[in-house]
């Protein structure tokens, strides 16, 4: 496996920047993943990585190698696509077996053999081997796309949201096992998804990307915790965090059109009289019958293992996650807390304001 590096990448298709200075750093051995909505860049990444597209500026450096001139076939790269790229006449085994019968690699037919049922025997697939791809269900082919990339043991694993076609139960199964098959093996794998759960539970650390920018990297506690936008903040999280239009008033932040108010951090260099947007995560407003903030029951969404209630404060909403099934009816009044050390403060451009230290 091998450190991969995009340095200073910038690529356009005419007038349109689709990456825009990106430059990251995948380790040795990282589940490294690009976040990003519909649109960001996340497919432009990695087709420059794999040289399928030619970039305008910057390098791609792998084990501290330039690769920049480099043609496809010869940087080692294995590419699992949204869309299952199989041939439907050959068997599972075949297809499973086809990058190490290339004229390249001229693998023998006995580490074929048992490369192929290693990685079958992984993805639970072993008794569809001799059944052609045609025949399989969507799960099942996007398995066999999947081992059809393992199997080859690469320099880098580059996976193209190849979990976004199947349906929710099978997308939790093969996340699992897709994660237990990177640790296991140590393989070196940047995996895109638009999908905030998947990034959250699968990634040594996240890159977040938008319209060809990244807007931050870290593991996925600083994602969640540490959101360095407002954009970060509600692409990762669900329900949606708070973003509450905001003003320091007289040493406190008042939440505008609301009664909540709360103190300024002390390690928080925010002016008086400045705007502001407070966040405030759904799980850390409290329901308190001893609460300092007072509201409405605007709307109830029941989902088993917790209810979200909409609070309206005056003219703000609020969401707020309470545990398993809520007694709490339409109209009825409550009271809450927030939780004062997990507070987010971006300013009005939507840059988080960061704590002295």
């Amino acid at each position: 496996m091998s450190t991969v590096e995009l340095r200073s990448i910038t690529k356009k298709f005419g007038d349109t920047v689709a990456l825009n200075n990106v430059s990251f750093t995948v380790n040795d051995g990282e589940f490294f993943v690009l976040l990003g909505p519909t649109g960001a860049g996340k497919t432009t990444t990695l087709r420059v990585i794999a040289g399928l597209e030619k970039q305008e500026e910057g390098s791609i450096i792998f084990d501290g190698q330039t690769l920049n001139n480099t043609a496809p076939a010869d940087r080692d790269v294995a590419f699992v696509f949204q869309q299952y790229s199989l041939y439907p006449n050959m068997t599972v085994f075949d297809n499973l077996a086809f990058p190490l019968r290339s004229p390249m690699r001229r693998t023998p037919e006995n580490t074929i053999k048992e490369r192929v049922e290693s990685v079958a025997e992984k993805l639970h697939i072993t008794k569809l081997l001799q059944r052609k791809t045609a025949k399989l269900s969507g799960g099942e082919m996007q398995r066999v796309s999947i081992g059809r990339a393992i199997v080859r043991e690469p320099r880098i694993y580059l996976m193209d949201e190849p979990l976004s076609n199947l349906d929710a139960k099978l997308r939790e199964a093969l996340r699992v096992e897709l994660e237990h098959i990177q640790k296991t093996q140590g393989s070196t794998t940047l995996f895109v998804t638009h999908d905030q759960i998947e990034a959250l539970t699968m990634a040594d650390r996240i890159a977040v990307l938008d319209e060809g920018n990244i807007l931050q990297i870290g593991s996925p506690h600083d994602i969640y915790d540490r959101p360095a936008t407002t954009f970060v903040s509600t692409l990762v999280g669900s329900p949606q965090i708070n973003l509450l239009e905001s003003e320091r008033v007289n040493g406190q932040i008042q939440v505008l059109n609301s009664t909540i108010k709360v103190d300024v951090p002390a390690n928080l260099p925010v002016p008086a009289q400045e705007a502001l947007v407070l966040g405030i995560r759904p799980e850390d407003i409290r329901l308190n019958p001893t609460g300092a903030f007072k509201g409405e029951v605007a709307l109830i969404e029941p989902l088993g293992v917790e209810t979200i209630i909409h609070i309206r404060s005056e003219q703000q909403t609020l969401l707020s996650v309470v545990p398993g099934v809520s007694t709490y009816k339409l109209d009825d009044t409550v009271t809450f807390d927030v939780v004062r050390d997990r507070l987010h403060l971006f300013n009005t451009d939507g840059q988080r304001i960061v704590a002295k230290t």
